[in-house]
């Protein structure tokens, strides 16, 4: 594949919460603005924040909506949840451990954004489950499906 920029565009409610959370708080850059957008840089990739007047239904849980970025160095991973924390951001879970002691062992935390959106961070023990592993046949945790 050519050299390529991922893109993502999601609803908000406020461009200036918006911009206290991603830039203020997780460092992201802004590109073009509008009354009615955003364009966000976030790790190379672009995020489009578009303004909606009705908001989708906030989930119950972080299934199946959200994003986020994988860290390949857990010192970067770690760098950010302190940075989250310090600059008083909402963690819709705190940093933990999930699948302990197996192939596909990582850390995770999840944010949630001022619009209700959810962000996960993570970085994976073994590098080989950010897109192997497939003998796991283990995809999320089931027990955080909601009903």
């Amino acid at each position: 594949m050519s050299r390529a920029v991922f893109h993502l565009a999601f609803p908000i409610h406020d461009i200036e919460a918006t911009l206290r959370f991603y830039v203020d708080g997780l460092g992201c850059t802004v590109g073009r603005r509008s009354k009615h957008a955003v364009t966000l840089g976030l790790a190379g990739h672009q995020l489009v924040a578009h303004v909606m007047q009705e908001q989708p239904p906030q989930q119950k849980g972080i299934y199946p909506r959200h994003f986020g970025l994988v860290f390949l160095s857990q010192g970067e991973w770690q760098a950010l949840a302190d940075l989250a924390k310090a600059k008083g951001l909402s963690f819709y879970q705190q940093p933990r451990v999930r699948f302990p002691d197996t192939r596909i062992e990582h850390r995770t935390f999840f944010l949630e954004d001022p619009s209700h959106n959810l962000l996960e961070f993570k970085h994976y023990t073994h590098e080989s489950a950010i897109f192997g592993e497939q003998d796991r046949g283990q995809v999320g945790d089931s027990s955080e499906y909601s009903e």
